[in-house]
């Protein structure tokens, strides 16, 4: 089996469907819409060369885009940010066949955290070996088929895994592992997504000892052949600091496995949660100083330990796709009460559940019509479904003349929407249509009364 930096395939640049891509510089009113965005008269928005009413009359809405331009860019900028690092497409953040073509031909490799997302990954034709699998919960399902499609990694979760894997690989077989530690670092948009801390179900404990366990138990096991350490601090950083901690309190470890067992581990994951702006003016993680502080950070402390500078991994998944998709809504009513004004549109939160979770904030924008005269005033953008929490965009600024039949159009949609989906009051998910270079074409396709109704068997 290779390892992530020996890649089986030509995958590490472009293939002939991965032709150069033009990305304009955006104006700074478009600064959080995918690059290729323009507005060539009032109200006409355009991504990818398509103006975005037409996708809502092709397709209907409630409805996702996703800039395919944007995508192959953001995969190359990390490419070009990390030249001597693995990157790996964190498919949790969203995942399709397509888009596991474009991660490919790009030249990175995948991070997938169910047999689901590993499966359709292989089938679309992703090499195997260019997938780690991780997951504090993994089931029996998930852990055959890795092994079975050959998985280039499984990360080990917790002490109950080094045994149920080594069982499973068998006493003749050899899988490659890494181990998630906790580094005990506090980083992350929102407390439901600090996942770097020890009071939270993923990863092994640094500070106790628990990890050095672990890891000693893994050494027992022949058949698996552990090549590094993982980690993931949270997700929405926007500061180079807490990976810098992290990357200290790692090699840390490392130093002190080797005085322990002579080990030395060529590999580290710093996993991702790279933040990006939702709105214009917020903060974004710099990849570039990330890039150059973290590379700068690993040579020295490796340097002090006296270890060799292991091979650096990391996850993005939010800052590659979220940026490049946009929601498309259609708004049912207006009502205005003494406190507030109520936009109510034909989606919410069965399709993008993140403002009820973690409280996110988006910056809808109307599209498909030539805006009136009316100046702009404050509105709250809610759901259809039954929850006083379906709320989309708080207090927003929309035209005061919004009327039912208009379009919504929200940017940075990319992440953890369509991913994350449900149907809730049996409303389908709605469909997912790619753009790029004025063409139009439905990736995933909307979930209807019929497929929810071919579900349930039983009278």
């Amino acid at each position: 089996m290779t390892t992530l930096h020996e890649p089986t395939t030509p995958a590490a640049g472009p293939a002939p469907a991965a032709a150069p891509v033009t990305v304009p510089t955006p104006t700074p009113d478009l600064a959080v819409w995918p690059a290729t965005t323009a507005e060539p008269r009032p109200g006409d928005l355009r991504v990818g060369g398509v103006p975005l009413a037409e996708v809502a009359d092709r397709f209907g809405t409630p409805a996702y885009v996703l800039d395919e331009a944007e995508v192959r860019h953001r995969c190359r900028t990390y490419r070009d940010a990390f030249p001597d690092a693995d990157v790996l497409y964190a498919a949790k953040a969203f995942l399709c066949r397509a888009m596991a073509r474009w991660v490919d031909e790009e030249g990175l490799g995948l991070d997938v955290c169910s047999a689901g997302e590993l499966e359709l990954a292989v089938t679309t034709g992703f090499p195997p070996e260019r997938i780690v699998l991780h997951g504090n919960a993994k089931s029996p399902r998930d852990l055959d088929t890795a092994l079975r499609l050959g998985v280039g990694r499984i990360v080990i979760d917790s002490p109950a895994e080094i045994a149920r894997l080594a069982a499973a690989v068998g006493p003749d077989g050899h899988q490659k592992v890494m181990v998630r530690v906790v580094p005990g670092v506090s980083a992350g948009g929102h407390e439901k997504i600090r996942t770097g801390t020890d009071d939270q179900k993923f990863g092994l404990p640094i500070a106790d000892g628990y990890a050095q366990h672990a890891i000693a138990r893994i050494l027992d096991q022949p058949q698996l052949h552990l090549t590094g350490l993982h980690c993931h601090l949270g997700s929405q950083i926007t500061s180079v600091k807490p990976y810098l901690v992290a990357v200290r309190r790692l090699v840390g470890l490392m130093s002190r496995l080797y005085e322990q067992h002579g080990l030395v581990l060529p590999e580290l994951d710093l996993g991702g949660g790279h933040g990006i702006a939702y709105r214009p003016g917020e903060e974004a993680l710099d990849l570039t100083a990330l890039a150059r502080r973290v590379r700068a950070e690993l040579t020295e402390a490796c340097a002090a330990a006296g270890l060799p500078v292991p091979r650096l991994i990391i996850e993005p998944g939010r800052a590659v796709v979220g940026p490049a998709g946009i929601a498309l809504y259609r708004v049912l009513a207006v009502k205005r009460t003494p406190e507030k004004v109520f936009v109510a549109v034909d989606g919410g939160m069965s399709d993008n559940p993140r403002p009820a979770l973690y409280g996110v904030r988006y910056a809808p924008r109307l599209i498909g019509r030539r805006p009136g005269t009316a100046e702009p005033a404050r509105m709250t953008v809610v759901g259809r479904h039954c929850e006083a929490g379906d709320v989309l965009a708080a207090d927003v600024e929309l035209p005061a003349d919004i009327r039912p039949g208009d379009l919504l159009a929200v940017p940075v949609a990319g992440a953890y929407q369509l991913s994350m989906a449900s149907a809730y009051n049996l409303v389908g998910r709605p469909p997912l249509i790619a753009v790029r270079d004025g063409l139009a074409r439905l990736l995933v396709r909307r979930e209807s009364l019929a497929d929810l109704r071919s579900r349930d068997v039983g009278l």
